[in-house]
């Protein structure tokens, strides 16, 4: 096998193991640490724990973080069947955690925007009346 990509580029990732341990890193690194304040881990009034660096996963974040000039390299190598699973399985990650925010009022829009762009995700409008069939009458 060639060790360059279409393009004369050479290939980033020789192994999906290799890969998988980076993107693995990657949504770790996306979760933030825990608040400590005196060796306990702080809390909001609600019990939750305070995460500091916090980041939504992104397929752009991912990508970036494994080396890529973006999402469309990324992209390029789940058309290589070894690494399809292992690219689609991390961008369904992406995914879902931007699915989830949707039942949150501050990351809806955003979560929106996401799976629009990057998942195809159309929102359909069920509540359209037609208005052929709705007469109004006006008496004078």
């Amino acid at each position: 096998g060639s060790e360059r990509m279409a393009g004369g580029a050479p290939r980033k990732w020789k192994s999906v193991k290799a890969m998988q341990e980076a993107i693995d890193a990657y949504f770790e690194s996306c979760k933030g640490t825990p608040l400590m304040i005196d060796g306990d881990v702080a809390t909001d009034k609600y019990g939750r724990p305070i995460i500091l660096d916090e980041k939504p996963p992104t397929v752009t974040g991912l990508a970036l973080s494994l080396g890529f000039t973006g999402r469309q390299a990324l992209i390029d190598y789940q058309a290589r069947p070894e690494f399809a699973d292992t690219v689609t399985r991390a961008k369904s990650r992406c995914e879902e955690y931007a699915e989830s925010r949707l039942y949150d009022k501050d990351g809806a829009n955003g979560a929106k925007f996401s799976l629009g762009c990057n998942f195809g995700w159309r929102e359909v409008n069920e509540t359209k009346i037609s208005t052929d069939s709705v007469k109004v009458v006006i008496d004078v």
